[in-house]
């Protein structure tokens, strides 16, 4: 962030296609000096420079202006630490997009997308209306012809790799500032829902109005109010925006109101975890060192003939070769111990898992899991809480506005219906085994027992608690029980 300006600015002090200098300086300096001069400048870095009267507490304080340097009044920081803050910012999509190719930072992205809808989810009607399986069903295949699990997969994992990601919700409309005002749901005509496009950030241009550039009392200040899409402007409404990691309010614009992408996070790490990796062959391949024993000062005066000795050593230095040496030479080999090497490749690899978050290392490396926790249990759980908040925060209503168009646009003209709407409810992340549900439908079934002994419930409604539980194993049955006066 702050280099690019800073890059600018020294850009702008180089002479131009003419010749001729913007600014003439008195003695050629490098970029590096322009940079920190720069960063000097804006952050007002000065020597660190405490006086008894400049202390903070001190009556003096309220005399220090508000260029006042931090370090005049102690302020901690070196000014070679705020120079490399300073020189971290925003990437670029492009080179986000580069970053992702890599088998690590692609895991680390788009396995989380994979995992939080592996599982399903239900939709079901709790506002009262009555409506029929058939309709359900209508929905479910509907749901797998606008291919919603596959969009849901991509808003998560390119979500990840940009820092954003935008899902538009397709409706052909006559209207033609239908996308320029606020979404209506009535603007949704029978068969006018074409499904979700998601679109990169790269294809996009925010757009804010002066209510959300310029009051930060508002509600939807840094927000823009359009997303200006191959010259068509649509307004924030028609949207579903995912975002990984938000910055402060005075970082967004250079990011371009988008998150902290997860290639731009790991990007350091993972080049030192490969640069550890792959010294690896190398050290292997040139671990042993071989000494020959010689007479120094005479092998010295020799000259090319030394030269000619030391290269024909090295030629046959591996394990194959033949190395011929004099009567009186030593030869001796010293061999370098790797025993640590591959701890400490795990070890940078480690550290790049921590930066993407609560991803297991099982998911993102390929292994077992090891350590104090040898189950990987505890890593499990964080991450299922994980992608919870992902359903719950991202994908629920991405969910309700698809479900939302494709009623008032295919559901119902069909079935000659009132609008209604739906409730997502995700299926647990957390699949039990089949003796964990054994032991969990017993207690239920203790349960239900305990409630009907003391006049709570009657068999009808343990009936219906069976039949309405999809892991109870008995949900196919009939809601209804036999009519017990029926003729044999």
């Amino acid at each position: 962030m702050l280099r690019n300006f800073f890059e600018k600015i020294f850009s702008d002090r180089k002479p131009n296609s003419l010749g001729s200098v913007k600014e003439p300086l008195a003695e050629e300096k490098t970029y590096e000096e322009v940079f920190q001069e720069a960063i000097d400048k804006t952050f007002q870095i000065r020597p660190h420079v405490v006086t008894k009267t400049s202390r903070v507490g001190d009556s003096a304080d309220s005399s220090l202006s508000s260029n006042t340097s931090l370090y005049q009044i102690g302020y901690p920081l070196s000014r070679e630490l705020i120079s490399w803050f300073g020189s971290q910012g925003f990437i670029g999509y492009q080179l986000c997009a580069m970053i992702s190719q890599h088998w690590f930072v692609s895991n680390a992205c788009f396995v989380p997308g994979e995992d939080v809808v592996s599982k399903g989810y239900d939709v079901t009607v709790n506002d009262g209306t009555d409506i029929s399986p058939e309709i359900f069903d209508e929905i479910r295949k509907l749901d797998n012809e606008f291919k919603v699990d596959y969009h849901m997969k991509q808003f998560v994992g390119f979500g990840r790799v940009f820092g954003i990601r935008i899902a538009l919700f397709e409706v052909d409309s006559e209207d033609p500032d239908y996308y320029l005002n606020p979404f209506n749901p009535d603007g949704i005509t029978p068969g006018s829902y074409r499904g979700i496009s998601e679109i990169d950030p790269y294809w996009i241009t925010p757009e804010l109005d002066s209510n959300s550039a310029g009051n930060p009392a508002s509600r939807f200040f840094y927000e823009p109010t359009w997303w200006r899409v191959n010259g068509r402007r649509i307004h924030r409404t028609h949207l579903c925006i995912f975002r990984t990691k938000e910055v402060a309010d005075i970082l967004k614009p250079t990011y371009y109101y988008g998150g902290i992408s997860i290639p731009q996070q790991v990007a350091q790490r993972i080049y030192a975890a490969e640069r550890s990796a792959n010294e690896a062959p190398n050290l292997a391949m040139t671990k042993r060192t071989q000494i020959l024993k010689v007479d120094l000062d005479a092998a010295l005066g020799q000259g090319a003939a030394l030269q000619r000795r030391m290269e024909e050593l090295t030629t046959s230095r591996n394990n194959y070769g033949i190395k011929l040496i004099g009567l009186n030479d030593e030869m001796t080999q010293l061999d370098i111990s790797l025993a640590d090497f591959d701890s400490m490749i795990k070890g940078q690899y480690e550290l790049a898992c921590a930066v993407v978050g609560p991803v297991p290392v099982t998911k993102l490396m390929g292994t077992s899991p090891k350590g104090m926790d040898a189950t990987g249990e505890s890593d499990e759980a964080n991450y299922h809480e994980f992608l919870r908040s992902y359903q719950t925060n991202d994908l629920t209503p991405f969910l309700n506005r698809h479900h939302l168009c494709l009623i008032r646009s295919h559901i119902v003209p069909k079935f000659n219906i009132k609008p209604f709407s739906t409730t997502i409810t995700w299926k647990p992340l957390d699949a039990l085994t089949e003796m964990e549900l054994a032991v969990v439908n017993k207690t239920k079934s203790e349960t239900a027992t305990n409630l009907a002994n003391i006049g709570a419930i009657n068999g009808q409604d343990a009936r219906d608690l069976i039949v309405s539980d999809p892991h109870s194993g008995y949900s196919g049955l009939q809601n209804e029980a036999p009519n017990e006066e029926q003729e044999v």
